[in-house]
């Protein structure tokens, strides 16, 4: 059962605590998905058709220039993100498509190493939507015994692709090793849900500052990712003065990883970091809190 919920916290949410009394916890996700997009060599019916320019091709034919795009991402802008984030001392959780890690084998034990959070985004990009109940759980568990492999850690949150299946959150709680999900951008904070009688927590996600909008439309320059993060959290650090409040921010290896969207990133994380009581972390480590302190 899914219901709907459209009350939430309604226009008191609760006046919560975080370390050091932050007013915005802030997370910061980059997805690592290149390689586990849609391809022809894969033996899918079709190619990609999210990409970073229009393709003059059928979609029974392989575009190469746009594969190149993804390439560009495992091959360059993962590693410069990471340097990124260690610069600025930003603990992030990665999005990881289990195949796409298993492509680039180098990656999977670096992003541990470097202290981010492994994260359950699907094996590959599948439709879960589309799948019967039985399939989606085999996915499911095929991705944890992949990330398993590939980083020697198994995820504790899970988000899907294309949107999640009314089964996708009863199959993560059946599985019973996640602590919390993020399929869900209805709040500023995270909540709870029922799930078959369990209460769930969830992590909410937001597109807000995301930076497919450069792919997809809604930014043209760097300088639209920038001012829409620092809105962002100039807004939420005004409520978070009296009511903290929580901010996602969504990245791509692809997109943000090319020099001039890398240097919108960096002008953020300078602003983000010079504010006093802005608590960057990884999202299990928002979830613990949130399982700990409001049980």
């Amino acid at each position: 059962m899914n219901e709907r919920d459209f009350i939430g916290y309604g226009p008191n949410p609760p006046k919560i605590e975080w370390p050091d009394g932050a007013r915005v916890a802030l997370s910061v996700v980059v997805n690592y998905e290149e390689g586990s997009e849609y391809s022809l060599l894969d033996g899918d019916p079709h190619r990609e058709t999210n990409n970073e320019v229009p393709s003059p091709l059928a979609l029974d034919e392989r575009d190469l220039a746009n594969e190149s795009f993804f390439e560009y991402g495992s091959r360059v802008g993962v590693w410069r993100i990471l340097n990124i984030l260690g610069d600025y001392n930003v603990p992030a959780t990665f999005f990881c498509c289990a195949l796409a890690l298993e492509r680039n084998p180098e990656v999977g034990p670096e992003i541990v190493r470097r202290g981010h959070e492994v994260f359950g985004h699907g094996y590959r990009w599948e439709e879960y939507f589309n799948m019967d109940r039985d399939d989606e759980r085999e996915a499911i568990a095929k991705t944890i015994e992949s990330l398993k492999r590939t980083t020697g850690q198994r995820p504790l949150g899970w988000y899907t692709r294309y949107g999640p299946s009314v089964n996708t959150r009863e199959l993560v709680v059946e599985e019973g090793g996640f602590l919390y999900d993020s399929n869900s951008y209805s709040d500023d904070l995270p909540y709870y849900t029922n799930v078959n009688g369990k209460k769930w927590l969830v992590v909410p996600y937001s597109l807000e500052v995301n930076d497919t909008k450069f792919w997809r439309g809604g930014m043209v320059t760097p300088n639209d990712f920038y001012e829409t993060a620092r809105n962002t959290l100039d807004v939420l650090y005004s409520e978070g003065a009296s009511r903290p409040k929580m901010m996602s921010v969504g990245l791509h290896c692809r997109i943000i990883g090319r020099p001039s969207r890398a240097a919108a990133l960096k002008q953020f994380l300078d602003y983000a970091t010079s504010l006093p009581g802005v608590w960057i972390t990884r999202r299990v480590d928002i979830a613990r809190w949130w399982l700990e302190k409001y049980p």
